[in-house]
């Protein structure tokens, strides 16, 4: 009889690899877009909205610190939630977030693909699926390539913001930085902005291929929203001293408009270039991500076995990425999927609340586990922290549109069935949730 053999991911990444990762799929494409949308509702005071979106992304942040310093996992948010809640409220969150970063990975595809179509009158959708399945192949090849291509891509990506802080520079003081509607516009664009600062979470699922990952996922990850906090709210200063909050509101483009400004019109072939390498690399983490998360469940024993399976040579989830490279062309190919894609802010800000209310959980069940990281503030064993996260996360999902909300309760509940029909069909065999002494 052959022998069988069982290989692990391998552990390629130190803490600036995963930093440098982070750095790259928060940055992603989001900067690019939302800065003009947000200085029309904020006004000048667009980099106090920038501060605010980080103060919230910090708040879950540290909730996935304390979590990956205690369970350093590719399942992230499916393990998390396994041992604060049990196995179905698991798999639910699990197929939430596979489904977030599929259709994420579709919808930034398209835009690097209109990006490549007004530069170069390529065909949309063509394009979109070649990136996808080029991708894929990196990210089967390894993580070790896969990893150095994402840094590449988010230095280039850096540079991009870097010249835009650069022109601003010389017009810093130029206009007052304190001038807003008001209050409440400065709130509101921070919730608009807060989409720009997601993806940090993503940084936690290249757990079991991070060196010392209990130490090194925490402090990458926090790291990596201070570095983007930092580049979000220079390049917002810059913005607004060269171009007027209309301006930038009216734009299609607006960081490429104030390069042109500047340097000219050779600057915004430039930023559009520049962008390119923005969105490819977004595709490129968030189907990292999404193979990683799909590992880990069928690893627990909550998805066909198949999808746990690891290349002997290239010590990747190789069914795992294929599965998902299908899903993600077959939801590029899909027509118009901007509902789809606004439905994966519903499944964000779900999962957000569900792992900060699972730290406050394990306080309780589990206050001896060992944890790497602990957030700290704490009344009695309720840690203060989670507790703004999952209220401030939960008031987020609201301000989402009825449409959006009621297709999201429908994809819950559909992951609900589906966890159900695995259980009865024997495919699904979880191990009860335990916990260490």
């Amino acid at each position: 009889m052959k022998k069988q053999h069982h290989y692990g991911l391998k552990r390629e990444l130190g803490f600036w690899e995963l930093t440098l990762s982070g750095i790259g799929i928060i940055l992603g494409a989001g900067i690019y877009a939302l800065i003009g949308k947000a200085a029309g509702v904020a006004g000048n005071g667009i980099w106090l909205s920038f501060l605010i979106s980080a103060l919230l992304a910090a708040l879950t942040g540290l909730s996935y610190a304390e979590f990956s310093s205690m369970f350093p996992k590719a399942g992230a948010e499916y393990v998390y939630t396994k041992r604060s809640f049990g196995n179905l409220a698991a798999f639910v969150i699990g197929w939430l977030v596979i489904f977030s970063g599929v259709i994420g990975a579709s919808t930034v595809a398209l835009g690097f693909a209109g990006y490549a179509t007004s530069l170069f009158a390529t065909p949309l959708v063509p394009v979109a699926l070649l990136l996808i399945m080029a991708l894929s192949f990196i990210i089967f090849w390894g993580i070790k390539q896969s990893t150095r291509l994402a840094v590449v891509f988010t230095l280039i990506e850096g540079a991009g913001l870097i010249i835009i802080i650069a022109i601003g520079l010389p017009h810093l003081g130029s206009v007052n930085y304190f001038e807003f509607p008001s209050v409440a516009s400065v709130f509101s664009a921070a919730a608009l902005i807060f989409f720009a600062f997601i993806g940090f979470e993503e940084m936690v699922r290249l757990s079991e291929e991070t060196k010392r990952p209990s130490r090194t996922v925490p402090r990458a990850l926090l790291t990596a929203i201070a570095v983007t906090t930092i580049f979000y709210i220079l390049v917002a200063l810059s913005a607004v001293s060269i171009l007027s909050p209309a301006e930038l509101a009216a734009s299609s483009s607006p960081m490429a408009d104030v390069a042109a400004r500047v340097l000219g019109p050779q600057a915004f072939l430039l930023i559009a270039v520049i962008a390119l390498f923005s969105t490819s690399n977004t595709v490129l983490l968030m189907l990292l991500a999404a193979s990683r998360i799909t590992y880990g469940i069928a690893k627990d024993r909550c998805m066909p076995a198949l999808l746990a399976r690891v290349h002997p040579r290239r010590r990747t989830p190789h069914i795992a990425i294929a599965l998902v490279m299908v899903l993600a062309l077959i939801g590029t190919v899909g027509g118009d999927i901007h509902l789809v894609a606004s439905i994966t802010d519903f499944t964000i800000y779900v999962t957000f609340v569900a792992i900060n209310l699972g730290v406050i959980a394990m306080r309780y069940r589990a206050p001896r586990q060992r944890r790497a990281f602990r957030i700290p503030g704490s009344i009695g064993r309720l840690p203060v922290i989670p507790l703004l996260g999952a209220i401030t996360s939960f008031t987020l999902m609201l301000s989402l549109s009825f449409q959006t909300l009621l297709f999201g309760v429908l994809l819950t509940f559909a992951g609900f069935v589906f966890y159900r029909i695995l259980v009865k069909e024997g495919i699904c065999k979880p191990e009860a949730a335990h916990l260490k002494k």
